[in-house]
C-alpha cells in the first residue's frame, strides 16, 4: 500500500488526511497504492454521499499558514476521484449534488483554480449499468442447435466472451459487497443475471451434446466445446471456460461412456488439461497462476473471487474494537474487488454479429430443469446401475480404484470401511466386483437396522448462497455442482 505509516488501524479521518498529504503541489501522487485503495473500498464503510461531505467539512474547515495548500490537495484527491472511478459521479445522485454544492464552495471563497478540478460535467454516461436485461424463455432448440453447428469454436467463443463481459461489467462494488454481507442474491439482479449466464451456458453445453442421437455425434459436439474452451482459454476469458468445463463435466455427460470411447486421444488429453485448470485442488491454484499471468483484457472466475470476498469477510472484522478500519481487511479485500471492478472499463478487441449475439441470448435461455437434462442422458444411455457409482470414481478408468481414488469416496460416504475390508484379495486395489458386493452388503445392513423407510435419493445440488458441507465443514460455492444431498432430507 505504500509507506502510509497508518499500521494496521485507522479512523477514517485519518485515511482520508494521509491520503490528501500523499499528493504534491502539482497534484501528482508520490508512488502510493493507498489513495486508490481508500476510495475503491470507501463504501464498505460509509456511503460516496458521505465521503464527499467529509471532505468538504475538511476544506471548510482549514486553517493556518498551509491552508491553501491543503485545500488544493483535498481538490486533488476529488479529481482522483473522478478520473479513476467516474461511474460513481454518473450514477450516484446524491455524490453529484455534494459535488455541486463543493464546487459552490470554492466559488465562494475564491479559489478558480480548484473549480476546474472537481469538474464533472465531461464525464459519459454510465446509464447502461441501471438497466438489468430480462431473461426470456424460449422452448424451440432448434435455433440453439442450428446456432452451435453453423459456428467455428472461435466463433463461439468470441460471441460468449462478449455476453460474459457485457454481464460482468453492470456488476457495481456495492453489488459484489451485498452479496459478501447478505449470502444471498435477494435484490441483486445483476449478480443474479451474470450467475443465471453462467448456469445458462453450462446447460446449454450438456443439451447440445444430449441433442444427438448417436454416441459418435455426440463425442463430435463434446469435442467442439473441448476447441471452444481452447479458444477462450486464448481470449483469457476464465468464467466461460469455467461455465463449459463445468457443463462437459456435469454427471449427465460425464456418465456416457459410450460416447466417451469415440473421443480421440489428443482431444481427452485437451480436456483433462482443461480440467485441470479450473479444478479447484490447491485452492485452485492452477487457475489463479493462469490468471496472474495473464496480461490486458481478461475475465477471471467469478465463483472463485467472491469464495475469496466472503473468507475475507468471515475472518476480519470491519472495525476494531477502538472502532477503527481494519486496514487489513481492507486492503485484502481491495485485492479482489479492484481485479472485479475493473472490468467495468475494461475494453475488448471483439467485433460480433449483433444478431448472433441476440439468438445465443436465447439459446442460453433455454429452460430445463437437472433433472430434466439427467433423465435425457438416461434415454440416450441407459444406467447400468451396478457399474455407476465404480466409474465416477475410477478416475483413470483402468477397472481399479487405488488407495488415493478411495480417499475421495471416503470424504463422500463416511460410513463405508476402511480400505482393506473393501479390498478382499488384498492386492492394494478395489475392483468393480469387490466395490459392488461391497455395497450390496452395506444397503442390505442398512436395510435391516433402519427398516423399509430409510430410503436415500442422493442428487447433485448447486447452491446460489454460502453453503458449508454437514460432513466436512468445508465452503460450497453455487455455480456448478458441489455435491450430493438426498432429496427426502
Amino acid at each position: 500500500m505504500g509507506s502510509s505509516g497508518l499500521g494496521k488501524a485507522a479512523t477514517l479521518d485519518e485515511l482520508l488526511s494521509t491520503c490528501i498529504e500523499m499528493f504534491d503541489d502539482n497534484g501528482e501522487l508520490n508512488n502510493s497504492y493507498l489513495p486508490r485503495i481508500v476510495l475503491l473500498m470507501h463504501r464498505w464503510y460509509l456511503s460516496s454521499t458521505e465521503l464527499a461531505e467529509k471532505l468538504l467539512c475538511m476544506y471548510r474547515d482549514a486553517s493556518g499558514e498551509s491552508c491553501d495548500e491543503f485545500r488544493l490537495k483535498i481538490c486533488y484527491f476529488m479529481r482522483y476521484w473522478i478520473l479513476k472511478f467516474p461511474a460513481e459521479f454518473n450514477l450516484d445522485l446524491g455524490l453529484i449534488r455534494m459535488t455541486e454544492e463543493f464546487r459552490e464552495v470554492t466559488s465562494q471563497l475564491g479559489y478558480e483554480k480548484h473549480i476546474s478540478l472537481i469538474d464533472i460535467s465531461s464525464i459519459p454516461s454510465y446509464d447502461w449499468m441501471r438497466r438489468v436485461t430480462q431473461r426470456k424463455k424460449v422452448s424451440k432448440k432448434g435455433k440453439a442447435c442450428l446456432l452451435f453447428d453453423h459456428l467455428e469454436p472461435i466463433e463461439l467463443a468470441e460471441h460468449l466472451t462478449f455476453l460474459e463481459h457485457k454481464s460482468f461489467r453492470r456488476i457495481s462494488f456495492t453489488d459484489y459487497q451485498s452479496y459478501v454481507i447478505h449470502g444471498c442474491l435477494e435484490n441483486n439482479p445483476t449478480l443474479e443475471r451474470s450467475i443465471a449466464l453462467f448456469n445458462g451456458i453450462s446447460k446449454w453445453v450438456q443439451l447440445m451434446v444430449l441433442s444427438k442421437p448417436t454416441p459418435q455425434q455426440r463425442a463430435e459436439v463434446i469435442t467442439k466445446f473441448i476447441n471452444v474452451a481452447k479458444k477462450l482459454l486464448q481470449l483469457k476469458n476464465f468464467n466461460t471456460l469455467m461455465a463449459v468445463v463445468g457443463g462437459l463435466s456435469h454427471s449427465s455427460i460425464s456418465r456416457l461412456k459410450e460416447t466417451h470411447s469415440h473421443l480421440s486421444s489428443e482431444v481427452t488429453k485437451n480436456w483433462h488439461e482443461m480440467t485441470e485448470l479450473v479444478s479447484s485442488s490447491g485452492n485452485y491454484c492452477c487457475y489463479r497462476r493462469a490468471f496472474a499471468d495473464c496480461e490486458g483484457f481478461k475475465i477471471p472466475i467469478l465463483g472463485v473471487h467472491l469464495k475469496d470476498l466472503i473468507a475475507v469477510h468471515v475472518i476480519f472484522p470491519d472495525w476494531t474494537e477502538d472502532n477503527k478500519v481494519n486496514i487489513v481487511k481492507m486492503h485484502q479485500l481491495s485485492v479482489t474487488l479492484s481485479e472485479l471492478v475493473s472490468l467495468q472499463n475494461a475494453s475488448h478487441h471483439l467485433e460480433p454479429n449483433m444478431d448472433l449475439i441476440n439468438l445465443l441470448t436465447l439459446s442460453l435461455d433455454l429452460y430445463h430443469t437437472e433433472d430434466d437434462i439427467y433423465k435425457l442422458s438416461l434415454v440416450l444411455e441407459p444406467r447400468n446401475s451396478k457399474s455407476s457409482v465404480f466409474r465416477n470414481y475410477d478416475h483413470d478408468h483402468d477397472g481399479y480404484i487405488s488407495q488415493e481414488d478411495f480417499e475421495s469416496i471416503a470424504a463422500n460416504f463416511p460410513f463405508l470401511d476402511s480400505f482393506c475390508v473393501l479390498d478382499k484379495d488384498q492386492d492394494g486395489l478395489i475392483s468393480k466386483d469387490e466395490m459392488m458386493a461391497y455395497f450390496l452388503r452395506a444397503k442390505s445392513q442398512l436395510h435391516c437396522k433402519m427398516g423399509p423407510g430409510f430410503v436415500h435419493n442422493f442428487q447433485e445440488m448447486t447452491y446460489l448462497k454460502p453453503t458449508f458441507c454437514e460432513h466436512c465443514a468445508g465452503f460450497l460455492w453455487g455455480i456448478i455442482k458441489q455435491g450430493y444431498k438426498c432429496k427426502g432430507k
